[in-house]
């Protein structure tokens, strides 16, 4: 007899406007992994959002795993892994930070190493260089975090954020890596001072759950989106146009080229069918946060 896992990972928006590299909130959006043991490798993509084409021994899925089997001393054994994706690739969605948190639990379930939780959001964190998508895609719900140089994560974690988020998906691609490019190397004093205080704002204000100022701090940004914008498709318009439909704010996800918008849950249906008609060649998605995080399950035992 041989188990058979299912791996559920939410995926996440990062930043929310000023909360550069440190805030995470985890989206009803998702990546399932069906994960069994078998004599070799093998990764099926059954999802559009997955590309067809990637090697065994370059998938991010694969990697991670075997490198977090490694760091136990362990050996990670064959699997069969059939992949499904909520998740486009490269918009600011988290679906790499998604991608290693399920890695890394798979090496966890088949390898038994028995992982806590702060393992898991310190190793994710390790492997995504900041801990905004990852925390959030661990834990679920809202997440505001730190990591030090040894690797140790500190995370406060918000949950029951009575609000809805919808995301604004263009077709055009832009990695995080290309993204970072166009970010100064420095900051002024005074302009530092600034947004750091309008990231601060934006921390209070998620916590006490204040939607009105977390929509006015979300807009506040001076440390990336005064950078990114010219990368991103219809940046200003939808910015303007999401305020006049009733949203609280509007910010991008991640290092786009997504943006998202945090709205009253009353009208949910109606924003999204305004956009729809203001922005027809993006996708546009009304979403609520998750408040689950990782959760793996066995689905039975079957023969081999």
């Amino acid at each position: 007899m041989s188990k058979k896992w299912q791996i559920i990972v939410p995926g996440s928006t990062a930043n929310l406007g000023p909360g550069f590299d440190s805030i995470g909130l985890s989206l009803n959006l998702y990546l399932e992994l069906t994960v069994s043991l078998a004599d070799q490798w093998e990764i099926i993509h059954v999802s559009d959002h997955l590309p067809q084409d990637i090697v065994i021994e370059e998938h991010l899925i694969y990697t991670i795993a075997k490198e977090t089997a490694a760091r136990f001393n362990k050996e990670l054994p064959p699997c069969q892994i059939v992949m499904r994706s909520e998740l486009p690739y490269a918009r600011g969605l988290g679906s790499s930070a998604a991608a290693i948190v399920a890695a890394i639990e798979l090496a966890n379930l088949v390898c038994e190493l028995q992982l806590t939780i702060q393992d898991k959001l310190n190793i994710s964190s390790q492997i995504e260089g900041h801990p905004d998508n990852a925390t959030a895609s661990v834990l679920g719900g809202l997440t505001i975090s730190q990591m030090n140089e040894q690797g140790i994560v500190d995370t406060i974690h918000v949950k029951d954020l009575d609000a809805s988020f919808v995301v604004f998906i263009p077709s055009v691609e832009l990695k995080t890596s290309e993204a970072r490019k166009v970010l100064p190397d420095q900051l002024d004093r005074s302009y530092a001072v600034r947004a750091s205080a309008n990231a601060n704002m934006l921390a209070a204000s998620l916590i006490s759950k204040d939607y009105e100022r977390i929509g006015q701090y979300m807009e506040s940004d001076l440390f990336h989106e005064p950078f990114r914008s010219s990368l991103i498709p219809n940046f200003d318009e939808i910015l303007c146009a999401a305020k006049e439909a009733g949203a609280y704010g509007t910010a991008l996800s991640g290092a786009g080229p997504t943006m998202i918008s945090i709205i009253p849950n009353a009208i949910g249906d109606q924003f999204v069918f305004t956009m729809k008609n203001r922005f027809p060649t993006h996708e546009i998605i009304l979403t609520k946060a998750d408040h689950q995080g990782v959760s793996a399950k066995i689905l039975n035992d079957v023969l081999t």
